[in-house]
Parts: structure tokens; sequence; C-alpha cells
């Protein structure tokens, strides 16, 4: 049997979920709800029998993040292509198709976001083994999901017939509804055709590039264009910059799904979540009698219906006598919210943006190809930090204008490299790297590597940094 090719999409800057998901760290590679990122769990959720290696819609900012998390979920990924930049998800779609028909115009790809919930994966994978047979016979197939209650968040699949038992199957579609106001979801709800429009698709190649060229023909010549002109990149596939950005900023939804008559539905009852607010956190999360979720070093005194998070182990969250209440605290931002106003998390980042605070995308660990790093205090002329360095990895043999740096070795041994001089620095040994000095620091052991650095001088930003080698390539 010809594979299934999985095609994830992970470019979302997911802030519904602030704090815990910003800009520059997503939700899709938080977890959320368990040990394994929402991206795990979906790069494991489309593999095993059936499966191809999945192929990767991302942007450059996640390129290593996507490589370390599949690494880590034991899972070899197919072609990576970066987007120059987020032009939703109809162009992204038609990049993936036509990657894949240039070696096989019949090949079958489902099309998934990389932060849903799932529980019960083998059903998912019943349910797109359902939709197999339409798919290779040029249907466009989606999924719909069986409401558990009155939601306007989502889109409305509308069916022909009730789906009754819920069986793995497809039935015909017989239109696309917007996000419902409250009145019409309950409306929906009860009439039992409508189903939740999960924005999961199975189709081959061949027909939804057919689609394209019927429906949303304008975008073919810029993403033919942005594959055939592309570069490789470290093993990533970078499509080209200029003709991208002149696709139109879409999604597959409105450009080709809501327009063909090709299309047939397969329903699902065996559990899912888009994780598209805290409330749906809450709900996806394990609760006492009394519907409290906790997690973290988190503590709930006499409340109900309540979620309390603590995402730092060095600050307890404490609540008494709350009712419907969010509290998601983070080292550098707190965020409390009555559960009715879940969706409105969006407002909060906004506010914050309005006001410049880097809180509002900007999150506390900045993730690197080598690992990654976070500020520990800043003051006008000085700031520390705690850097973790991956075994094997390092960072760019580099000098900076303004400042000057001490590193002090707290766990493992790094090799550094100032100037001329190479030296290996363990644990507890510290060296100085003078302003202007050209430095690297390396990890070549097999455990991560961690050190404090002390930098001090009259401009500290990241952007103060000239790089003269780096492995990953970056400019």
């Amino acid at each position: 049997m010809t594979n299934i090719h999985p095609v994830l999409l992970c470019g979302g800057s997911g802030t519904r979920l602030w704090p815990l998901s910003r800009k520059s760290y997503p939700k899709q590679f938080a977890a959320l709800t368990g040990e394994t990122t929402l991206f795990q769990q979906s790069a494991r959720r489309l593999s095993g029998t059936g499966f191809g290696a999945p192929l990767i819609m991302t942007n450059s900012d996640f390129r290593f993040i996507v490589t370390e998390q599949l690494a880590a979920a034991g899972i070899d990924p197919g072609a990576i292509l970066i987007e120059p930049e987020g032009r939703n998800t109809a162009p992204a779609v038609l990049a993936a198709a036509m990657y894949l028909a240039r070696t096989d115009p019949d090949a079958v790809m489902l099309v998934a976001p990389s932060d849903h919930v799932v529980p019960d994966a083998q059903a998912f994978r019943d349910a797109v083994a359902a939709g197999l047979p339409a798919a290779r016979n040029g249907q466009l197939v989606t999924f719909g999901i069986k409401p558990t209650y009155a939601e306007t968040g989502y889109g409305y699949l509308e069916l022909a017939e009730e789906p009754r038992d819920f069986a793995a199957r497809t039935l015909p579609l017989e239109r696309f509804v917007e996000k419902p106001d409250p009145e019409c979801a309950a409306e929906m709800l009860a009439a039992g055709r409508f189903l939740w429009n999960a924005g999961i698709f199975l189709f081959s190649a061949e027909a939804v590039i057919s689609a394209f060229r019927t429906h949303a023909p304008d975008l073919i010549a810029p993403v033919e264009a942005a594959i055939k002109e592309a570069q490789v990149d470290l093993g990533f596939l970078r499509l080209a910059p200029k003709p991208w950005s002149e696709a139109a900023d879409i999604s597959i939804d409105y450009a080709v799904m809501e327009r063909a008559d090709n299309l047939s539905v397969v329903p699902f009852a065996a559990g899912w979540s888009d994780l598209g607010g805290w409330d749906a956190v809450w709900r996806e999360a394990d609760r006492d009698a009394r519907g409290v979720a906790l997690s973290g070093h988190a503590t709930a005194i006499d409340c109900d219906e309540t979620l309390l998070r603590s995402e730092d182990s060095t600050m307890e969250v404490v609540g008494i006598g709350l009712k419907d209440i969010i509290t998601i605290a983070m080292p550098d931002a707190v965020l409390v919210a009555d559960m009715s106003r879940a969706q409105d998390v969006k407002l909060a980042v906004a506010a914050l943006k309005a006001k410049q605070a880097k809180q509002a995308g900007t999150f506390p660990k900045d993730h690197r190809p080598w690992g990654w790093f976070e500020s520990l205090v800043i003051g006008n002329r000085f700031q520390v930090k705690r850097i973790v360095v991956h075994p094997g990895a390092a960072l760019s043999l580099q000098s900076h204008h303004h400042r000057s740096e001490h590193w002090i070795v707290v766990e493992g041994t790094a090799r550094v490299t100032v100037d001329q001089d190479v030296r290996l620095v363990t644990e507890n040994q510290s060296i100085y790297v003078p302003l202007g000095a050209t430095h690297r620091m390396e990890n070549p052991g097999k455990v991560p590597m961690v050190l404090i650095e002390v930098q001090t001088g009259s401009y500290l930003g990241e952007d103060d940094i000239i790089r003269y080698e780096d492995v990953y390539a970056r400019n």
C-alpha cells in the first residue's frame, strides 16, 4: 500500500494561550497536555504503518526547534520547507502538494495542524483509513468532529445526513458554516447534522493542485516559482522569498474547500481539541471532583472550576476561594482571567504590544539551534544569563562591539576559543572574554553543558554580534 504523506503545519503564533504560547515559541512546541509537546504528539499520531516521513511546513525561526523535537520523539522527518513569511494555509498546502508531486503526482497527503490534541491516536488513524479510498478517487476529504457543546470559536460542516453512530466512513458535505453566534451554535448542536471543522484534510497531490487551478489560479504561479527557485540550506528547503511574497494571504477553506464540489467528510467522535484557549486546556486536563486542574507548583484551596498552572519551578501559585478562574504564571508574566473570557486573551497580547512590552511576543527562554538561554538579571550596564548548550553543539565564532563577557561553567565541560587560545573549561572554572575578542564556546561532551554568563558594557542587545563562522549557517 502506498504510504500517506503527513504534512504538518507548524508556523502559527498561538496568542490565545499567552503567556505560555508566544510568537517566539508558540503552543505547538509546548508540553500542554503531557510529557511531550503538541508537535511531537501530532508527529507520532501520523506515523507508523501506512504513513511516510512527515513533510513539515514551518518558518526560519522554528526550523531547529522542529528538528530537535522530532529527534527527541524518535521520528526522522522528510522534507522541511521553510516559508519566508506566513501567507496562511492555502499557499502552504499548495507548496507541499507541488513538492510531493515532483516525485509522485499520485501521492496522497494528510494535512494537519501540529497543535491539536487527539487522545485516541488509533481511532484517528482508522478515520484516515476510512477516507483513503475517496482521496485516491480524487475527492477532497475533510474531517468533522462531533460537537460536545455549542462552541462559537469553530467553523462548522453541515452534512447532508446525520452521522448517527459516527462510524468511520465518508459522507457528503452540504456546506461550510462560518463561526456562529451562541444562538446559532446551540441550534446546530441540537440539529445533529453539524460537525466542527477540524481543518484536517486528506487528498492526492494531483487532486488538490487541480482544485487550486480551478478555484484559486492566482496562487499557482507564485507558489510554483517559490518551489522552483528554492534553496537547500543545511537540509532545509527555503522557498524563494520574492515569489512567495506575491502569493495571496488566504486560508485553504476560503481559497478552495468552500468552492469545490468534490468534497467528502469523515465524522470523528473519539475526542479532539485545537486547544484554542485556556478554557480548552482546562477541559482536556485532569480535574478533581470540584473541577480544579493544577499543573506545576500550584495549590488550590476551596476552589471550583478553575485552572492553576505554574510554569516556573521557583514560583508557587496558590488560589483561594476561586471559581471559574484561569491563572497562568510564567517567570516574566502572569495571566489571571475569568474562564468565560478565555478567548479575550488575545486582547492582552494586543495591549502589551501597544505598550511595547517584550512579554507580548518574546518567550523567557530564547531557543537557538545549539540550545537555549535565559536572562536572570538585567541592569543598566550588565546582564546575567544562564546558557545551556546541547551535547556536540557549538555557538558561532563571534565578537561584540559593546560588551565583554565572563563565563562560569556550572555543569559539564566547555571548549572555549578566545582569539588564538583554545582550552577546556570544566565545572567551577571560568574564563574572561574581553570586548572585541573573537570567541566561541562548544560542548564536546555527551551531556548538556550549563554556564553562567555575565555581560558588561554600554549595549547588551542580541544584535551586537558579528559572526565569522557558524555551523548553522545563520547570517
